[in-house]
């Protein structure tokens, strides 16, 4: 008898085949007398990854399609951000900070990791508060923090900015790219392209802005949102939930992954997110401009703000994407990264031309790593 809890003894119940296969047989049930096919827009780069690495759309009904959105960060990071990156990180006596998915991500002028092997001093953390230590130990130089990601990781960063303010840090400053999940969900749905019917919405995003901000889509575009956790019983449950909604004729926004998610979020996370930034548009790559889908400092603080400490030196070309790549229309649905015709080929994870190859959170990297699952 173990004396201990482990690890795996918090998810292993979320990963049981007997459940999944329980969940599978309650879908088929619904779907017996459905007509139609259901399109379920996972949000989420961490969904997409579940749902193949754990060969969901292999045992889901044939009127289950699984459409793949614009959730992971990395991915949707313009060219032209992360060409200021590159040119941030190789100017005299900078520092550039960011997480790792950022490391290998080219641009135009290529990428961070490019500029290490120019000298530029460019690091990865896995907290933004780790910024704290590599200023204090190096006073003579400047920490660029180059942030990124949704929701879940805006805190995180506003957590520092309060700290550098607090203290009065001098050579710690900020180039803010974070992103929010709501806006670009309705560019999505109002694209007539666009093959949505239902959508299961992001768990830790919605752990730090709660399953609210998705009230529109049900009640505007009678699109149903169930907001799921990452493990596959959290998937199954939710695609069962959705296709609940569909048999009995309503569009609701529901909560599975009630063991973290709320309706209202964490309050104090938002708090501090509209105390240190504005909202603006965002260029979404692979989409496009987004109106107020981005962050950036309020005016106040442009003192701390790299974009307009280095304005004079930061380029302003616009990187246009590669052609071939079909990436915007695998996020509108329209596509399968298999349809992309330099899929695995030309554009792989060591070589990512398109922005839904450059992460692995990313959906043609999830069918490159487990494409094999399909056949």
């Amino acid at each position: 008898m173990k004396n201990s809890l482990e690890l795996k003894d918090l998810y292993d119940g979320f990963r049981d085949a007997k459940t999944i296969k329980a969940f599978k047989k309650l879908i088929d049930d619904e779907l017996k007398d459905y007509p139609k096919t259901i399109n379920i827009m996972e949000v989420c780069g961490g969904h997409t990854h579940t749902i193949m690495k754990y060969g969901i759309p292999q045992i889901m009904d044939k009127k289950i399609n699984f459409i793949h959105g614009p959730g992971c960060p990395v991915c949707v990071m313009p060219k032209d951000r992360i060409d200021s990156a590159y040119t941030l990180s190789l100017q005299k006596d900078v520092i550039l900070v960011t997480l790792g998915d950022m490391i290998k991500v080219p641009g135009s002028l290529g990428s961070l990791q490019d500029a290490r092997s120019k000298g530029a001093d460019v690091r990865f953390v896995y907290s933004p508060l780790d910024c704290l230590k590599i200023a204090s130990e190096n006073r003579d130089k400047i920490i660029i923090f180059f942030a990124i990601g949704f929701e879940t990781t805006t805190p995180m960063t506003c957590a520092l900015i309060e700290q550098v303010i607090k203290n009065d840090i001098k050579n710690i400053l900020f180039s803010i790219n974070h992103i929010t999940v709501p806006e670009v969900m309705r560019v999505l749905v109002d694209d007539e392209n666009c093959k949505i019917d239902a959508f299961l919405g992001p768990s830790h995003v919605s752990v730090i802005s709660g399953s609210k901000i998705y009230e529109e889509f049900p009640l505007k575009y009678n699109k149903p949102v169930v907001v799921a956790g990452f493990e596959p019983v959290d998937v199954m449950q939710s695609i069962y939930m959705i296709v609940k909604q569909f048999k009995e004729q309503r569009a609701n926004l529901e909560i599975e992954y009630k063991r973290l998610v709320s309706y209202d979020g964490n309050i104090k996370a938002q708090e501090l997110i509209n105390r240190y930034f504005k909202k603006v548009p965002f260029k979404f790559r692979g989409i496009g401009e987004v109106e107020n889908s981005g962050y950036e400092l309020k005016d106040e603080l442009e003192n701390y703000n790299a974009k307009i400490v280095y304005k004079n030196i930061l380029p302003t070309h616009e990187v246009k994407e590669n052609k071939a790549c079909r990436c915007p229309e695998i996020l509108k649905g329209v596509a399968k990264p298999t349809d992309c015709k330099i899929f695995g080929t030309v554009c792989n994870p060591a070589n990512p031309i398109g922005s839904c190859m450059v992460s692995s959170e990313g959906a043609c990297s999830a069918y490159y790593k487990y494409g094999n699952l399909l056949k």
